[in-house]
């Protein structure tokens, strides 16, 4: 006899919904739709493996070597008598030699905008040269220096960081919302930047590196679109074998389908699976995206150890990443119970 899935369900749903430990919540639900399908189709689970999501690259697989300009420059830059003195004379302080990220991309905007007022301030052919030469290593290295402020910082780390289980969310994710402005500004002043305007505000970039600190939103969508692809695709082969065995409906005329298997597929999946489904698309819209835009406009600067995570785990429109492997198991999960359930005659909308 098989037992009402509403009795194997609910409590696993009720788990998730009551806000219970992520390492708990959304694997049991997970794990409760693959047996609920099996029961109905009195067939057994089978509960594959799930591949861990790697971790973003290490930091030193991340940050790039910053070239500078040899010290005799430096050195007779400094003794010039403009405001490129100061900011020439900050970056060989003893602070100056040890900037965080974001502090040296400062530095180099701020050099190369006062070394271009240098230029409009001197007549002297020599000092203009020396300058122009200047401006324009800065310019050529200031991609590397916007990498390294934007995914060489210790702060992304914390964001992609896996042991956080897996995400929850709802439709007023307030720290979604919160992460996903800071990604969008971030790639707008990136765009700039990378455009040669050189007065793009950085100073709330430091703000946006403290969330990234605090929240663990990117990990957490990792990690459930890698478990729902396993779990969708475990309850896909369950499907697959009843459809390509005997009919569910044998007869000639048209008929219902059994009441308990309409009841996972329009409950269990239709309501509990496709909520959650939900808000993991409104998540990867609000934040993955963003996340992917910052990496793919600086694809030229990328490391290549960091370009192989990039293609597999944070690159939306690639067919082989982890997003696109979720959108296949989904569209094959729908098509397999359609094809299930239009066995009798009728598909329950």
């Amino acid at each position: 006899m098989v037992p009402d899935v509403r009795c194997l369900i609910m409590p696993l749903v009720c788990l998730y919904l009551a806000g219970c430990a992520p390492d708990s919540g959304v694997p049991d639900m997970m794990d409760g739709y693959v047996v609920s399908v099996a029961d109905a189709l009195e067939l057994r689970p089978e509960l594959s493996d799930i591949a861990p999501v790697p971790q973003i690259p290490h930091r030193r697989e991340r940050v790039l070597d910053m070239p500078d300009l040899d010290m005799g420059m430096l050195d007779f830059l400094s003794l010039y008598g403009c405001e490129l003195q100061y900011v020439v004379g900050e970056r060989n302080s003893i602070m100056g030699r040890v900037m965080q990220p974001l502090n040296r991309l400062r530095y180099e905007t701020r050099f190369i905008r006062a070394a271009e007022t240098c230029i409009s301030e001197t007549d002297g052919e020599d000092i203009q040269e020396e300058l122009e030469e200047a401006i324009a290593h800065k310019t050529e290295s200031l991609p590397i220096a916007i990498w390294n402020a934007t995914w060489g910082v210790e702060e992304i780390e914390r964001l992609f960081t896996l042991s956080q289980g897996y995400y929850l969310g709802s439709g007023d994710d307030k720290v979604l919302a919160e992460l996903s402005s800071g990604v969008k500004r971030v790639n707008q002043t990136v765009r700039g930047l990378l455009d040669g305007n050189t007065d793009e505000p950085l100073d709330y970039v430091g703000g946006v590196h403290q969330l990234w600190q605090a929240e663990h939103r990117a990990g957490q969508l990792l990690n459930s679109a890698r478990l729902i692809t396993a779990r969708l695709e475990d309850a896909t082969a369950l499907l697959t074998r009843r459809v390509e065995g005997a009919p569910l409906c044998s007869g000639s005329e048209p008929e219902a389908p059994p009441d308990e298997l309409v009841d996972i597929y329009t409950d269990g999946y239709g309501d509990d699976i496709e909520d959650y489904l939900g808000r993991i698309e409104q998540a990867r819209e609000a934040l993955i995206k963003p996340l992917d835009t910052l990496a793919a406009q600086q694809s030229e600067t990328m490391p290549s150890a960091f370009r192989d995570w990039y293609r597999l785990y944070l690159e939306t429109g690639n067919t082989d990443s982890v997003w696109g492997q979720l959108a296949r198991a989904i569209t094959a999960h729908k098509e397999r119970w359609q094809q299930l359930l239009t066995q009798c005659g009728a598909f329950p909308q």
